[in-house]
């Protein structure tokens, strides 16, 4: 069954390329999967399985106390590894192929307000070249919306300052240009120009932002940035990588920004998923009236 699962990861990473974050999760699913179904006496093999066996491993999940998304994002791990085994001709059914998927409950993104945003911008003060990194990486985040995951990947050669855009890679390799506007411009150049060689020191790659040792930034070395960064900005609410991600939609749409070009600049596959924050601009505009309007 190992076997089976792994060459489905393998599928996964090459013919899909799906993205590292991505691979980890359905292998922690499908780990998790296969040590319950060691524990059926009648499971030799994953052909062995039907529906009601899938069934009790979501309630035995369930009673775990599972959160609903991970419920939901196990069935689909399941799901896609014995479809994969029907297509390869290693099974003769599909024992998922009726099993339902429990609908996540739809929670509004958190974002900050401009203030907010622009408190966060002005954290890193004028410094070193830490400071100096530290506020590119915010205006670049901000003026584009990119995943934290894409701003570590980013390298000197996807920036074009000169014409205002860089590039970058989303999920399964999709590549997508988005505008970078003057002020995350002008940021960049100044962390090329002043800090960026300081803190390569005498190595030499093209990763655009680095740590203090001068090698690639981790997504948890961003994160721990973030936290500290927002703390000196006073900001008391959950702010994560992604929040950062939220406010550029949201302040585009706000502003009267088209929702297709903002599907666009996120690289979502479907207007669905971008969707979600004409709702939450629907929500903020209902407080902006409760706290304004005179008879609310």
């Amino acid at each position: 069954m190992l076997d089976d699962v792994e060459d489905f990861i393998h599928y996964l990473q090459v013919e899909r390329g799906y993205s590292d974050n991505t691979i980890s999760s359905y292998r922690n699913d499908l780990k998790s999967y296969l040590a319950y179904l060691k524990n059926v006496e009648t499971i030799s093999r994953l052909s062995d399985v039907d529906r009601s066996l899938i069934v009790e491993y979501l309630f035995f999940l369930m009673e775990k106390g599972r959160a609903e998304t991970t419920i939901a994002r196990s069935i689909a791990s399941i799901r896609g590894l014995h479809q994969f085994l029907l297509r390869e001709g290693r099974v003769g059914h599909d024992p998922s192929v009726h099993v339902e998927i429990p609908k996540a409950p739809k929670r509004l993104p958190k974002v900050l307000s401009p203030k907010e945003v622009e408190a966060l911008l002005e954290a890193p003060g004028n410094g070193d070249s830490i400071a100096i990194r530290n506020q590119a990486m915010l205006e670049v985040m901000y003026a584009t919306g990119i995943r934290v995951s894409e701003l570590i990947g980013l390298t000197t050669s996807d920036c074009h300052l000169t014409m205002g855009f860089l590039r970058c890679l989303g999920k399964g390799n999709k590549e997508r240009i988005i505008p970078l506007g003057s002020k995350a411009s002008e940021a960049v150049h100044t962390y090329l120009e002043k800090a960026r060689p300081h803190l390569l020191k005498s190595q030499r790659h093209d990763t655009l932002f680095v740590n203090h040792r001068g090698g690639e930034l981790s997504r948890q070395g961003f994160w721990k940035i973030l936290k500290q960064l927002a703390i000196k900005a006073h900001i008391d609410k959950p702010l994560t990588p992604h929040t950062l991600r939220h406010s550029f939609a949201t302040h585009l749409l706000e502003n009267g920004a088209d929702l297709r070009a903002v599907q666009e600049m996120l690289g979502h596959v479907d207007i669905s998923t971008t969707q979600i924050y004409t709702h939450v601009t629907k929500s903020r505009m209902k407080d902006v009236y409760s706290m304004y309007h005179p008879r609310a």
